[in-house]
């Protein structure tokens, strides 16, 4: 089958490689759709960070070259002994984490911080720019009819989005602000809105990320045009509630810091390339505090709920759709350079 592959930093290839064997406990599937995530992104750019370069992944066992991502859709082509959960011809999505079980973190529940985690299509196991995945039965969610193949690549992401409202102090009613409005900023923007933010504000650059930001009801902000530090405490009378940085700039979270009222929270969802300094005054004189959160748990089956009922759409979030051949320059580059893309989805099974 055909497979696109990280050899390392701006090296990604389309090559052929062995379809994914079908064994006990697997689910093999053929995808429909695969987004392409702002951690794949990292990883071309500035990467390793996930992927596990020189040595094995002590899950996966698997080491670069790997097939990337993982935030896809597809159909149930056949199953392994013993798997229950789901049969040939069901519609899923897959939940990409790998944890040990065995640590003090998955123990307690907490796989998503398992001390050796990963995710498949970065640390080894197959991935969904691919034409077949083979996946543990666990991993697998049904998606109803009423969620499209497109849809279902938006859950892996969407479960960011809402696990990152769900872990902060967030109340209905509450004044939030997201900095960043790419795919998981835009994303954040509808778990507000789900979870009953009354006013959300979106602080972003581009004009066509912040026109969709407005577009799913929050309020735009350019940083370019006004102070948005003073600016979130004039319209909100003395800071949001909680402010979610979904940039990776440096500069960024000091301003999100900034934006939030006296003990307000400040929520960390991005992935940092660079260390960030910060002041810690500015924390403790106010007593705001800070948290973050890596990927999501529990979430998977709300996320999809909310998309049965309308939330998390496709229709407004997806600005591209590619084939597999055109995944390098059509997508990663063009994510790269086109600050008007959202969310680039690609399709292995279609020329």
């Amino acid at each position: 089958m055909q497979a696109l592959r990280w050899h390392g930093v701006k090296d990604l290839r389309v090559e052929t490689i062995e379809e994914p064997q079908v064994t006990a406990g697997k689910v093999k599937i053929k995808i429909e759709w695969c987004g392409i995530c702002g951690s794949d992104l990292h990883e071309y750019a500035a990467g390793p960070i996930f992927i596990s370069q020189g040595t094995n992944h002590p899950l996966t066992n698997e080491q670069a070259p790997v097939v990337m991502g993982h935030e896809f859709s597809g159909q149930v082509v056949e199953v392994g002994e013993g798997v229950t959960k789901v049969q040939a011809g069901d519609r899923v999505v897959v939940e990409p984490i790998f944890a040990c079980g065995k640590c003090t973190a998955c123990k307690q529940g907490k796989y998503n911080l398992c001390e050796h985690m990963g995710f498949l299509g970065l640390a080894g196991g197959g991935g969904g720019f691919s034409e077949y995945v083979a996946a543990d039965e666990h991993m697998v969610h049904k998606i109803p009819d009423s969620v499209s193949y497109e849809q279902g690549a938006l859950v892996e992401p969407s479960a960011v989005a809402l696990y990152a409202v769900r872990q902060s102090q967030l109340k209905v009613g509450d004044r939030a602000v997201v900095f960043g409005a790419g795919p998981i900023g835009l994303l954040v923007i509808e778990a507000l809105k789900a979870s009953g933010a009354a006013e959300i504000y979106a602080v972003e650059l581009s004009e066509e990320r912040r026109s969709t930001a407005e577009s799913l009801g929050a309020i735009g902000l350019n940083p370019a045009e006004v102070d948005v530090v003073q600016e979130i405490h004039r319209l909100t009378n003395g800071g949001a509630d909680v402010a979610y940085e979904v940039t990776g700039v440096p500069v960024v979270l000091t301003q999100a810091i900034q934006s939030t009222k006296l003990s307000g929270q400040i929520m960390i969802v991005s992935i940092f390339e660079k260390e960030a300094l910060i002041h810690p005054n500015q924390i403790v004189m106010q007593e705001r505090n800070i948290t973050g959160i890596i990927g999501y748990r529990d979430v998977f089956p709300a996320v999809i709920s909310l998309m049965s009922q309308g939330y998390f759409s496709s229709e407004k979030l997806v600005t591209k759709r590619i084939a597999l051949n055109d995944i390098v320059e059509q997508g990663f580059e063009a994510l790269l350079k086109e600050k008007n893309q959202v969310k680039i989805i690609v399709s292995p099974n279609q020329s």
